[in-house]
């Protein structure tokens, strides 16, 4: 997402917060940055702690063009560098023809993207680091990029869903791709504006191109343009609301990366303007600058899977954050946080062997549940089943030792 970029039914329901398996708010966003300054390759992930402003070392260099990546269809790896039709060995590379568009799938552990010129959907497998090529299926099936890049992807989020977005400058290709062992990419068509937004269209390239996308606990997606605009997507309608532009920013700051962090703000970074990152408040998107440890990259994409809190009935860290636990113990587990199968599981992790009560009270503090757990070896995972009746709302899920002493307590929304 440069500044090139400014003014030219596939998973069900049940899988929703699966993705909530680390059952942990992401305190860091991985980064698409530059090597040095005023370099616009965009080749190099890195990845930046949002509560120390710290960024970390290269975690991976995109612009070997002799690179052997993976087969996402076979898995195994390829015997010779795949060249593409348009850009022989670059289109090779990791991050060949540079990238603006990436997402961070947290149930797979994998960080998925786009090269800006070749039209195929890659990831990066966090665990083994190896990089995954889907190269038998087209990502856009618009290999030729239009002069005016508008058919380019520039933008790219793991939803509430489960399911990863991608959308074009232009606005008129959204693209939905499944996160599970079995891959399906489907065009939904372009987004449709909404009478109200008048003069700014999400189709317009002077306001609307470039930029990153995030998503919300309410089934929506956020285009965050790199002209400073935000759109409100609605992924059943596809209608695109202006919601307003970003105040508080530097003049030549152009917003390339967007992710949001533990206070329910949207940190955004620049590829072009390098002097501060800033933070959005999304009641107001008013912005202030948020601090970087050390040098400041210029990054054309941030990403990490939490998502915009816009429930009202609870709060942001209630629903974004599935597990508050007493005196910092990381123990215990809760997942996943929203529950909609009525049924949820606590991992237990290096706790002393031996009995544990887990108790589940409604908001006027009536146990609605009581269960034992017996402990046996370091890691455990136990099933809780809620009643099919239970009501929608939240609850308080406790779990006490063998001397009755709370050592967790968190929240968890029933859907």
């Amino acid at each position: 997402m440069r500044k090139g970029l400014l003014c030219v039914s596939l998973i069900s329901g049940a899988i929703l917060f699966s993705i909530c398996l680390q059952a942990q708010t992401d305190r860091f966003a991985y980064a698409i940055t530059d090597v040095q300054d005023k370099n616009s390759q965009w080749n190099y992930l890195r990845k930046l702690d949002l509560q120390t402003g710290e960024y970390s070392n290269v975690l991976l260099e995109g612009h070997n063009t002799s690179f052997l990546a993976y087969s996402a269809t076979t898995r195994k790896q390829f015997t010779e560098p795949v060249l593409d039709a348009r850009y022989g060995n670059l289109g090779n590379a990791a991050f060949g023809t540079g990238v603006a568009a990436m997402a961070y799938d947290r149930r797979n552990n994998r960080l998925y993207y786009t090269p800006m010129f070749v039209d195929q959907l890659r990831y990066i497998d966090l665990r083994t680091m190896k990089v995954f090529y889907v190269n038998d299926v087209p990502f856009t099936n618009m290999p030729v990029k239009n002069s005016d890049q508008g058919n380019i992807v520039t933008r790219m989020v793991i939803a509430s869903d489960g399911n990863g977005y991608a959308l074009t400058n232009d606005g008129m290709h959204l693209i939905r791709f499944s996160t599970g062992k079995k891959l399906q990419i489907e065009n939904l068509g372009r987004l449709v504006d909404d009478p109200a937004n008048k003069t700014v269209s999400v189709h317009n390239s002077c306001s609307s191109f470039g930029g990153d996308m995030i998503a919300d606990d309410n089934g929506n997606l956020y285009v965050i343009s790199a002209r400073n605009h935000v759109f409100r997507v609605n992924l059943e309608s596809k209608v695109a609301t202006h919601l307003g532009k970003i105040t508080g920013l530097p003049e030549n700051f152009t917003i390339n990366g967007a992710a949001v962090n533990e206070q329910n703000r949207i940190v955004v970074a620049s590829a072009i303007e390098a002097q501060s990152y800033f933070t959005v408040d999304p009641s107001s998107w008013v912005a202030k600058a948020f601090n970087i440890v050390g040098k400041v990259w210029h990054s054309s994409d941030l990403a990490n899977s939490n998502l915009l809190a816009t429930n009202k009935q609870t709060s942001p860290i209630e629903l974004i954050t599935s597990q508050q636990v007493i005196r910092g113990s990381n123990n215990i587990q809760l997942y996943p946080n929203p529950v909609t199968t009525n049924k949820f599981f606590m991992q237990f992790s290096q706790l002393p062997e031996g009995s544990y009560t887990i108790r589940l009270t409604d908001v006027m503090g009536r146990q609605v549940l009581q269960q034992e757990v017996i402990i046996t070896s370091e890691s455990q995972v136990q099933p809780i089943h809620l009643e099919r009746a239970a009501a929608k709302g939240v609850y308080l899920v406790k779990v006490a030792d063998q001397n009755s002493k709370n050592i967790f307590s968190t929240k968890l929304v029933v859907q």
